[in-house]
């Protein structure tokens, strides 16, 4: 179910399986990975 809402998070941006996502690896014991937690800096959006 983990990778499913992933997926579906990556392929829609839907915030609510972004969110399912987060809580199922909390119940999981797991720390999200390095690559799923990189995200644009705040410079980023400032061009």
């Amino acid at each position: 179910m983990r990778d499913f809402s992933w997926k579906y998070f990556s392929m829609t941006g839907d915030v609510d399986a972004y969110l399912l996502y987060k809580e199922m690896n909390v119940q999981d014991g797991e720390e999200p990975e390095p690559e799923e937690e990189a995200g644009l800096e705040a410079s980023d959006w400032l061009q």
